[in-house]
């Protein structure tokens, strides 16, 4: 382990462990009980089964790279998954504002800030 790794401050590493859990719950529950988690949609439509289980595909692989990351201490692999994590609260913003929803909105904005602070602190410590 290098130094750099060693010097990781361990809430870097808490709050990376908690997104990869999240993530790989969201994916769960996706794949097993998607009404829980899509209230509004029709799931009989067609086609809507295949977009659920690629998101839930999107959620697993956000998760697993996370968890991965996480778990070696590795700064690069960090930075990589909290800007894919910004680009997609963005791409998240953009549906909010434009469906008009305001939580989303919000948590979108919570998120991007989060990562940005997160990308801003790991590369701070370069």
């Amino acid at each position: 382990m290098t130094e750099v790794q060693k010097s990781l401050p361990k809430w870097i590493l808490i709050v990376s462990g908690l997104f990869a859990i999240m993530e790989l719950m969201v994916s769960i529950s996706l794949w097993i009980a998607p009404q829980s988690v899509l209230e509004t949609v029709d799931l009989t439509a067609k086609g809507v089964d295949y977009v659920i289980y690629m998101w839930a595909g999107r959620q697993f692989a956000l998760g697993f790279i996370f968890a991965f990351a996480t778990f070696k201490k590795s700064i690069p692999m960090l930075t990589i998954a909290y800007i894919f994590f910004l680009v997609m609260f963005i791409g998240d913003l953009i549906i909010g504002v434009l469906q008009k929803e305001s939580s989303l909105i919000i948590s979108a904005i919570v998120m991007c800030i989060i990562s940005s602070t997160l990308i801003y602190v790991l590369n701070k410590k370069k």
